[in-house]
């Protein structure tokens, strides 16, 4: 038996026999450096964080590339680094998986330090403000989720946490975007110093979200007198200061109750998962596919780490935005959500089950190869087809990503105006395209539209997943039941289709309305009609 820690890393046989890769280089030299000239921070030190960002920087480092680790720092849970950074001595272990089955496990060590980001922390606060003071700090990166960004309410006005923050100026910030602030302010008055912040969030134009909540700090602060009214000119200076954009995608869930078996299995103790006050589900080991893509637009004032040489697509705002929008738009995204509303629908539970289904694969297929390839932004550095390929052979069959429909089919009425009105969008503004001709997209529609009846296709109902318009969706739905014939129903549904906010289009001006009524007429036929329509159409 053996434990993930650094005193154990030595029994070198133990690991080898339970088939683990361990570092291959000196921690304790990489530890040091690292402590006293640091390059690398990052917020967040979550599962995406342990599974993808740190083996960046591990690969790196393996390459002699870089001879620095990354510094990691909680700004909103500190039971992570408290439970899973400190008993494990900032160790790793991410165990990838294929679809397959096949399974390669790697401890990662190059995160150095676990920190707590707060004032009430003093010596981790102390070390932080150090860091930011250091000349070789190149980039602060994050993986923060895109509401960690957010500074209003839905009302539009400063959340609580937020006003404290503005009214007290740097000294003791409580929100995540005041801290960075905070932080931001102390590598300013340390000289100016050059430096990068990027956001590896997975959300459009996250670059330009992460610099619009700092700057509107920083400028509510030099209102108040709080601080230099330099600062904010120093924060939009971008040859000083930058927020490169990015486009991230790998599935890094919570961690399975499967692999932690099969690491018990291969002897090593306290691999128990917890989740904290928080409800952040964490273990020493992080589980993670195989497949991954990060691209960053290459703007870094202080220089960076060669970050391409671990597989990262070092590139320009452009390139970062159109990977962004094939893979939301067209190649992954929709047929992600394709499969939530009809798994929900035909009570699958999970994703990689849902794959198997015959009918449910073909219409992911139609849907991206068929009428998605057509209206693709090609980023040219990934091959969309080829992308599609991945998510529908390798990724989404998957048994080790434990992904839910149920959790997917959250907020689809934010959701339907990328993943699917952008493409009727371009379809009707297309000289070369019918948008009549789109068959499977409109199923989809007319599937949402059987969702928010919230009755499967047993006839039994269902909780509908959370979502900010789900009252009002269902208003609509409503005295219309399985088995009977409606005369009415384009104007019933009418306030849905109709509404540009949801589709980016009204679907009776394109042409899609009828079509859609007509799939939705067919799945309200009975019991079981959800899947005769599905056979049907896609067979």
């Amino acid at each position: 038996m053996f434990e993930l820690k650094r005193k154990d890393i030595s029994k070198q046989d133990l690991w080898q026999n339970a088939n683990i890769v361990l570092p291959q280089f000196d921690i304790e030299k990489v530890k040091s450096a690292t402590y006293q000239d640091p390059i690398w921070l990052h917020f967040g030190a979550g599962n995406i964080f342990r599974g993808y960002i740190a083996a960046i920087a591990q690969d790196l480092i393996e390459r002699g590339e870089l001879d620095r680790g990354v510094i990691a720092a909680e700004l909103f849970d500190y039971e992570i680094i408290d439970k899973i950074y400190k008993p494990y001595d900032n160790l790793c272990l991410v165990v990838t998986s294929d679809a397959k089955g096949n399974l390669e496990k790697r401890v990662i060590a190059s995160i150095t330090e676990g920190l707590k980001c707060d004032k009430s922390f003093e010596a981790d606060w102390q070390r932080l403000c150090q860091i930011f003071e250091s000349p070789s700090l190149q980039l602060v990166t994050f993986t923060i989720t895109e509401k960690g960004y957010n500074l209003f309410d839905l009302k539009g006005d400063y959340l609580p946490a937020v006003k404290e923050d503005i009214e007290n100026g740097p000294q003791s910030p409580k929100n995540s975007m005041g801290k960075v602030a905070a932080l931001a302010y102390v590598r300013y008055k340390s000289g100016r110093k050059p430096i990068a912040y990027v956001s590896l969030d997975n959300c459009s134009k996250n670059g330009e979200k992460l610099q619009s909540s700092i700057v509107q700090i920083a400028k509510e602060w030099a209102k108040r007198g709080l601080v230099e009214e330099d600062f904010v000119e120093y924060l939009n200076d971008s040859s000083v200061v930058s927020f490169p954009w990015s486009m991230i995608d790998k599935i890094v869930p919570r961690p399975s109750e499967r692999i932690k078996e099969l690491l018990e299995e291969d002897g090593l103790e306290n691999m128990d998962i917890i989740c904290t006050s928080k409800n952040t589900y964490i273990a020493p080991f992080v589980n993670t596919e195989k497949a991954q893509y990060l691209v960053i637009e290459d703007n870094f004032p202080n220089g960076r780490p060669p970050l391409e040489r671990a597989g990262v697509f070092m590139t320009d705002r452009k390139t970062v935005e159109d990977s962004e929008r094939m893979k939301v738009q067209t190649c992954l995204n929709p047929l992600h959500t394709a499969l939530a509303i009809f798994g929900c629908l035909l009570g699958y539970k999970t994703i990689y089950e849902e794959v198997k289904d015959e009918h449910l694969k073909r219409l992911i297929e139609k849907i991206g190869y068929d009428e998605g390839l057509r209206v693709v932004v090609d980023p040219k550095i990934i091959n969309p087809r080829e992308y599609i390929k991945e998510v529908i052979e390798e990724r989404f069959p998957n048994p080790y990503i434990p992904d839910t429909p149920q959790r997917i089919a959250t907020d689809t009425s934010q959701k339907m105006p990328i993943r699917f009105g952008e493409t009727i969008k371009a379809y009707a503004e297309s000289p070369d395209l019918d948008v009549k001709s789109l068959r499977y997209i409109p199923l989809v529609i007319a599937g949402w539209l059987r969702y928010l009846m919230c009755i499967d296709d047993e006839g039994k109902t269902f909780e509908p997943s959370p979502d900010p318009l789900i009252l009002e969706l269902k208003k609509h739905l409503e005295g219309i039941v399985l088995g009977k014939e409606y005369e009415d129903l384009e104007e019933r549904l009418r306030p849905i289709l109709a509404n540009e906010v949801i589709f980016r289009v009204d679907l009776f001006k394109v042409g899609l309305s009828q079509k859609v009524v007509e799939y939705f007429k067919e799945m309200i036929q009975g019991i079981g009609a959800v899947r005769k329509t599905l056979q049907k159409y896609v067979s």
